[in-house]
């Protein structure tokens, strides 16, 4: 039996080969801590397929959304558990200007640019590699992006790496470096429902966000510039409330996001705890933090009927995610923050994800 550092019997590693793309070895590893919860995750994409963690009662079940085998990530792209990029969110008309150049980028949501692409890093398979230490490992993944890869300038150097404790905290760390001054913004495109198993919607979920504004969309769903206090809105969780009530909200923000949400909330700096999500009959509690100025609320109200979840049918308000990124579209905003990269400049986001009881 192999032994951790410190001398105890290290966390349950194991690892399976689940598929082929384009001839390159899809690999899963399931990481297994201490006190049972998984977390499951795959090189195609570096896509998280699974975590398991217990309810209030001890119960273990899994907590995202994912499907078993590679061919349903093909047929049905909703972005489950992956990593998007080169940049996260829609940009408008599929171009953008830097340094006086203007690069056309791969249009892939009607005229607009979505989540990197057609081909992003949600489609790429990635490198691999396990780093064990005291009660923790870590699946590190590497890509090149190479010039003009889906229009974008510079070859790339990015890497993502999940870390599970034994304290029931994912901690997700991205760093990229470029050859050329570019545009970079990854996030991780996970799905929550804390009920386990899928067995409710995520529309009794409770969250709380501390963010004051949220960034109003356009019609194709990308910010239009304007800041919107969240003041006596149903955008307002900085108290706690519950993602029904931006489902029935007649707010045209809410109605113009499919009845819920798809908005960026912007996030005050070096705030601990900023986002908790809740499901009270569960008891599962997710707390999470991040070093990134933004967090794309999307509830769901996209996903389509016409396929199954490991045995769910997929429906409207199944899952819900928390993209902890750089703002959407902000290289046509002067105001927000940048996500332009210099030439050698390090890229680098920080988010945790900590799965508690209450």
């Amino acid at each position: 039996m192999r032994e951790s550092i410190d001398g105890g019997i290290p966390m349950k590693i194991t690892e399976s080969i689940i598929g082929n793309h384009k001839g390159q070895t899809i690999v899963a590893h399931t990481i297994e801590n201490d006190a049972g919860m998984q977390l499951t995750s795959m090189n195609y994409g570096c896509t998280i397929t699974k975590i398991v963690v217990p309810d209030r009662s001890g119960v273990l079940e899994n907590v995202v959304l994912g499907f078993e085998t590679i061919d349903e990530y093909q047929a049905n792209s909703a972005y489950f558990g992956s990593i998007v990029g080169r940049h996260a969110g829609r940009i408008a008309e599929g171009c953008f200007e830097l340094d006086g150049k203007t690069y056309e980028l791969a249009k892939n949501n009607d005229r607009n640019h979505l989540h990197g692409g057609i081909k992003g890093f949600d489609k790429m398979v990635w490198d691999v590699e396990i780093t064990e230490e005291k009660d923790a490992v870590s699946l590190c993944y590497r890509y090149l992006s190479k010039d003009g890869e889906e229009g974008y300038p510079g070859n790339v150097r990015v890497s993502v790496m999940y870390t599970l404790t034994n304290d029931n905290d994912i901690l997700l760390s991205y760093e990229g470096i470029s050859d050329a001054r570019t545009i970079l913004n990854m996030t991780n495109h996970t799905y929550f429902n804390l009920s386990g198993d899928l067995k409710r919607t995520i529309k009794d979920h409770k969250l709380t966000v501390k963010s004051d504004q949220f960034l109003e969309l356009n019609e194709h769903l990308i910010p239009t510039g304007e800041l919107i206090n969240v003041d006596g809105t149903v955008f307002d969780f900085r108290s706690g409330r519950r993602i029904q009530d931006g489902v029935v909200s007649k707010h045209p923000q809410n109605i113009l996001a499919g009845h819920g949400y798809d908005h960026p909330f912007l996030l005050k700096d070096n705030q601990s705890e900023p986002i908790h999500l809740y499901d009270e009959v569960s008891g599962r509690y997710l707390v999470v933090e991040t070093n990134q100025p933004a967090v794309v609320l999307y509830t769901g109200t996209q996903l389509g009927d016409d396929y199954s979840i490991r045995g769910i049918r997929s429906q409207k308000y199944l899952g819900l995610c928390l993209e902890t990124q750089g703002v959407p579209d902000a290289i046509h905003h002067p105001l927000f923050p940048s996500t332009v990269v210099d030439q050698e400049q390090v890229y680098r986001s920080e988010t945790k994800w900590s799965f508690k009881i209450k």
